[in-house]
């Protein structure tokens, strides 16, 4: 049985009930995204992103809920983002079994 079979078996994934997957990846900010700048850092090319915790997580996740701080004002790549799509579900299967 792989990991992927395994996720099928849970509840509908939805932003309230994920583990927060997505906020280990890293998201590029487009124009017009209005993010407080505690929560930005600029990359190595020059470009912004989300800034990260020293362990990887986005520096917007309460740590606590494992929501998102600024959920209103999250960038268009964290609302674009499919809870529950395929990308979503292999983010979660590699979390479970330590791939990241």
């Amino acid at each position: 049985m792989n990991a992927q079979t395994d996720m099928s078996n849970t509840p509908e994934i939805t932003c309230s009930t994920c583990e927060a997957c997505c906020c280990r990846l890293e998201v590029m900010l487009m124009a017009g995204d209005d993010i407080p700048a505690a929560f930005t850092r600029q990359d190595r090319w020059g470009g912004w992103v989300m800034a990260r915790r020293d362990d990887g997580w986005c520096a917007a996740l309460d740590r606590d809920t494992m929501l998102c701080r600024i959920y209103e004002r999250r960038p268009v790549i964290c609302r674009e983002y499919q809870a529950g799509d395929s990308d979503c579900i292999t983010q979660r299967a590699q979390m479970v079994t330590g791939g990241r």
